[in-house]
Order: structure tokens, then C-alpha cells, then sequence
């Protein structure tokens, strides 16, 4: 299936921001993490919407592959300016989709 790798890395990525967002709450300076937290919810929202539209047949999508692609750099680059464990995991993540969206056009 041509969406699987692609498939795998929203559902890991939705995973990694998420868990993020939430670890981010409970960090001394809240305040300096509401950057990183709103970055991991819309990534995870954003992602979550192409996992689903890919579980179909529809195939006018690149649109949407792009702009996954988009907040995911977003993210990826917020998250990587926090030394914490779970943002530099999250960002990895992110990273890690940017390049299966990037593989999904080619």
C-alpha cells in the first residue's frame, strides 16, 4: 500500500505530539512552553486529519501531504529549540514525518 509508511509515521508523530502537549503542562515555566504546546496540538489535529483522508481512496491529497509537511517543520522546529526529553522526541517524530510526506510526493 503506497500510504503505509506514510500511514505510520502521522500515527507516530500524533502519538509524540501529543505526549508532548501534555508533559509540556507539567514543566515549571508553563508559560514558556505554550508555543510548543499549541504546535503539538495543531501538528497532532493536522496529522490526524491525513491519516484518516489516506484510509480512504480518495486521491486528491497532496494539498493536504503538503501542508502536513508544513506543521510538521513547525513543529519539529519549535520543539527542537526545548531541551527536554519529550520535545526532542516529539521533534524527531515530526522530522521523521516530514520526510514520509516528502517520500509520499515522490
Amino acid at each position: 500500500m503506497r500510504n503505509e509508511k506514510l500511514i505510520s509515521a502521522l500515527g507516530n508523530c500524533i502519538n509524540y505530539c501529543n505526549y508532548c502537549a501534555d508533559a509540556c503542562l507539567d514543566e515549571e515555566n508553563v508559560k514558556m512552553m505554550k508555543d510548543c504546546i499549541r504546535t503539538d496540538r495543531v501538528c497532532a489535529e493536522v496529522c490526524s486529519t491525513l491519516n484518516q483522508v489516506l484510509a480512504t481512496n480518495y486521491q486528491d491529497v497532496q494539498g493536504l501531504v503538503d501542508y502536513c509537511k508544513k506543521v510538521c517543520q513547525a513543529c519539529a522546529d519549535e520543539c527542537g529549540k526545548h531541551e527536554h526529553k519529550h520535545c526532542q522526541d516529539c521533534a524527531k517524530a515530526c522530522r521523521e514525518c516530514v520526510e514520509a510526506c516528502e517520500a509520499y510526493a515522490a
